[in-house]
C-alpha cells in the first residue's frame, strides 16, 4: 500500500514538473499511433485472438483521443461559462468501455465455439461459416 501512495505522489510530482508532456498534440499523436497499430493488427494478422486484441487497442486509442479532448474543453470551461464543458468526452469514453467489453465477452464466446467445431482460430479458415 505504502508503495502504491509513493508511486501516486511521484506521477503527481513528475507531471507538475513536466506540463507541456501531457499537451493534446502528443495524446493525439499518441491516439494516432495506437489506432495505427491497431488497425495493422487488424488487417495483417491471421490470429483472431490477435485481432480481437487490435480491436480494443483501436477503441482505447480512440478513448484517449476523447478525453484529450475532454480534458481540452475543461480548461475552457472558465471561458465560456459552461460548468458542463469537456464532460461529453468522458461519457462517450464510458459508452466505449462498455462498447468494448460487451465486444469482448461476445467475440470470445464465438472464437470458443469455433475453436470447438474446428480445432483452428485461422482467419484464413473462417471464409465459410456453414457446418
Amino acid at each position: 500500500m505504502d508503495l502504491l501512495i509513493a508511486m501516486q505522489d511521484f506521477i503527481l510530482a513528475v507531471g507538475t514538473e513536466m506540463p507541456g508532456v501531457f499537451n493534446l498534440r502528443n495524446c493525439l499523436v499518441l491516439g494516432g499511433i495506437l489506432f495505427s497499430i491497431g488497425a495493422w493488427g487488424v488487417i495483417a494478422r491471421r490470429n483472431i485472438l490477435i485481432v480481437l486484441i487490435s480491436l480494443e487497442l483501436m477503441l482505447n486509442a480512440v478513448n484517449l483521443v476523447l478525453a484529450s479532448f475532454a480534458r481540452a474543453h475543461a480548461n475552457l470551461a472558465h471561458q465560456t461559462m459552461n460548468p458542463n464543458a469537456g464532460q461529453t468526452g468522458q461519457i462517450f469514453a464510458l459508452f466505449i468501455i462498455a462498447v468494448a467489453a460487451a465486444e469482448a465477452a461476445v467475440g470470445l464466446a464465438i472464437v470458443i465455439t469455433y475453436f470447438r467445431n474446428r480445432e483452428t482460430v485461422d482467419t484464413r479458415d473462417m471464409t465459410l461459416m456453414k457446418q
